[in-house]
Order: structure tokens, then C-alpha cells, then sequence
């Protein structure tokens, strides 16, 4: 009975032989959504200078880009996304007599999360640039700091405390995006348990531990943008809290 209890609680505890395919799952999880975070973060921060200049030549193709992304779903852009990379860089590597190369799952997942997600941070580092009153940055010219300057220490601190929230929704769903990833063949958590559950027939009990896992994950980004949150609100009354 004792040997019969060790076997299967260790068969419980190691899931059935795969809980090493299901961690490598979550790390390639962990870094896609990471990576695309990055990238978006960079757009959205070019993105909402451009829709903010004065120039028409940024304004507007900032403002296509956002609105055409933000008005397809998600699942559309990564098949179109991925599949134009690929044929332009056939092109282009048949143009400059190159051989042929192929980009991997990973790769052009984060190249497409990043430039969907670029757009709905694009739009709100945009409000947050927005709510940031016009007279500190009048008065931090005055002062006679350059515009890295003023970037750095007057609009960027306070731009941070408008937009953590929106930030912070907008990591979510990225992250929750990535599952999409696996139908172009990346090897992420749901494609793990997904051949977990179709090689031990228990689909079911794998799609749990995946959905378990990507709630801890939110669980702990949760409290992760409630900290920031906190820090960049001292010294507001009534937020810092």
C-alpha cells in the first residue's frame, strides 16, 4: 500500500512525468511576454511622441498604425504578421542572392506582440503624457534643462503615475496573449500541456495546471504594479497607500 501511495504521489507531484516539459513551457512563456513587453514599451513610448508632434509626417501614420491594430483581433495580426515577415525576408534574401532563412516561432512572437501591444501603449503613455500639467515642463525649461533633462526628471515620473494602471492591464492581456504564440508553433505553456494532455488523454487536468500557472503569474504582477504603483504616487495624498 506504502509503495503503491509513493508511486502515484510522486507520478501527482511530477505531473505525470511533465513537469519539466510544462516548466520549460512557462519559461518560454516568461520571456516571450518579457520581450515583447520591452518592445512595446519602446513603441508606445515613440508612438505617443509622434501622435503628439506637431509634425504630420508622425502624427498620422502614428495614428493609422494605432487605430488599423487596435480595430483587427489579436489571432488575425500574429497569422498576417508572421507570414509577411516571413515572405519579405524571402524577397530579400533572394534579391541579395542569400540563402534561405527561416524565422522561428519565438522570434516572431515577440516581434508581433510587441507591434501589436506597441498600440495600446502607444495610447496610454499618450493620456498619461497628456496629464501631466504643461506649466512643470514650461517651468523645468526655465530652469534651462536640456530635453533629456526634462524628460528624465519632470515628465517621466509623473507620466509613470498616470499610466501604471493602464500599464498594468495592458501586461495582462499580453500576457494572456502569448498562448495565441503556440499556433504558429511555439513551444510555450499551453503547447506543453496541450502534449501533455494528448499524450496521457487528460487534456483537461493539463489545461488546468496551465491556467493555475498563468494565475500565479498575474497573481505576482498584480503585486508587482501595486508596488510601483505605491512609489510613484509618494508623496500624492490619498494614493500613496
Amino acid at each position: 500500500m506504502n509503495d503503491f501511495l509513493h508511486s502515484h504521489g510522486w507520478q501527482a507531484l511530477s505531473l505525470q512525468g511533465f513537469g519539466p516539459l510544462l516548466l520549460q513551457g512557462t519559461w518560454m512563456t516568461l520571456k516571450l511576454a518579457l520581450l515583447s513587453l520591452g518592445l512595446s514599451l519602446a513603441l508606445g513610448l515613440f508612438g505617443a511622441s509622434a501622435k503628439l508632434s506637431r509634425l504630420k509626417l508622425l502624427r498620422v501614420p502614428a495614428t493609422l498604425y494605432t487605430t488599423l491594430i487596435r480595430s483587427v483581433p489579436d489571432l488575425v495580426l500574429i497569422l498576417l504578421i508572421f507570414y509577411t515577415l516571413q515572405l519579405w525576408l524571402n524577397d530579400l534574401t533572394e534579391m541579395l542572392g542569400w540563402d534561405y532563412f527561416e524565422i522561428d516561432p519565438f522570434t516572431a512572437g515577440v516581434i508581433t506582440l510587441g507591434f501589436i501591444y506597441g498600440a495600446y501603449f502607444t495610447e496610454n503613455f499618450r493620456g498619461a503624457i497628456l496629464s501631466v500639467p504643461a506649466g512643470q515642463l514650461e517651468a523645468a525649461t526655465a530652469y534651462g534643462l536640456s530635453k533629456a533633462q526634462r524628460f528624465r526628471l519632470v515628465l517621466f515620473p509623473q507620466l509613470m503615475r498616470f499610466a501604471l494602471p493602464g500599464l498594468g492591464n495592458n501586461w495582462l492581456v499580453l500576457l494572456k496573449s502569448t498562448a495565441l504564440v503556440s499556433i504558429i508553433g511555439l513551444a510555450d505553456l499551453v503547447k506543453a500541456a496541450q502534449n501533455a494532455g494528448k499524450t496521457t488523454n487528460n487534456t483537461l487536468y493539463f489545461l488546468i495546471i496551465a491556467g493555475l500557472v498563468y494565475l500565479l503569474i498575474t497573481t505576482l504582477s498584480n503585486r508587482l504594479f501595486k508596488h510601483l504603483e505605491r512609489r510613484y504616487n509618494t508623496g500624492i495624498k490619498g494614493l500613496a497607500r
